[in-house]
């Protein structure tokens, strides 16, 4: 599962390599980013391995679970924030794939 989220966001990273469309001066920022040089591929990554290490901490906290070491309600924290990342990944994918089809579709 870990796998398949981060062939989704590294393959979304890459677009946003390749794209850009990012890179326009016409839109202003609403925030400026921490780092003048971050762009939207960095920002992808960053989410991604967010998203990786929500997943594994709530794969431990079931392991620690059934040895005994943690309690109920922290196992489903951790799972219940594993499943909101999961559920991010795969609406960023969702959208990056529906703007590629809307850009193929524009005329030329």
């Amino acid at each position: 599962m870990l796998d398949s989220v981060s062939s989704v966001v590294s393959s979304a990273g890459e677009l946003a390599k390749t794209s850009e469309v990012f890179k326009t001066s016409s839109v202003a920022p609403t925030a400026q980013p921490a780092s003048a040089g971050m762009g939207f591929n960095n920002v992808l990554e960053q989410v991604a391995a967010d998203a990786i290490g929500s997943m594994k901490a709530g794969e431990a906290a079931s392991i620690q679970s059934i040895q005994g070491k943690l309690s109920a309600q922290k196992v489903v924290e951790a799972v219940m924030s594993a499943e909101r990342s999961l559920q991010m990944a795969v609406a960023v994918r969702d959208k990056v794939v529906q703007a590629y089809q809307e850009v193929s579709r524009m005329a030329i």
